[in-house]
């Protein structure tokens, strides 16, 4: 079976680096299932899950936003922020998402407190969605 060099890049470390027979990303345009032979393609990420289908089982992992570069072979992800799905803190998401809650309800601050906050809202529900659908992977098994 053909394969696909996958390469997962957080600004502080490479989170994975190898074959994948399928990537499936949280594009800016909704889920992108990607297979060996894609057409070439660029775009950005949002914050949710990425999965690595490999000849081992799928990996998961969460990225915040960034860029997806789709080649016929070799996919590359690049995120500010990146972690395994394992590694995910669930008491520090919800309180992140308590922290941006509260943010959003004080309508007294400015315009770019209240974009932050959406965004540190996305990024914290995107987790603990991930860690959901990880918890019910886990008891299908």
């Amino acid at each position: 079976m053909a394969m696909l060099h996958v390469d997962i890049v957080s600004a502080e470390e490479s989170l994975y680096s190898g074959e994948g027979e399928m990537v499936f990303a949280p594009a800016e345009q909704g889920e992108v299932g990607i297979a060996p032979e894609h057409a070439p393609l660029l775009t950005r990420l949002v914050p949710g899950e990425v999965r690595v289908l490999t000849p081992e089982g799928m990996q998961s992992f969460f990225v915040s936003s960034g860029i997806l570069e789709i080649q016929p072979s070799v996919v590359t992800i690049l995120s500010d922020v990146a972690e395994r799905a394992a590694d995910i803190d669930e008491h520090a998401a919800l309180e992140a998402k308590r922290r941006a809650e509260a943010t959003l309800a004080e309508r007294r601050k400015d315009e770019v407190d209240l974009v932050r906050a959406q965004a540190e809202l996305a990024e914290a529900l995107a987790r603990l969605h991930l860690i959901q659908r990880q918890r019910e992977r886990n008891q299908r098994r």
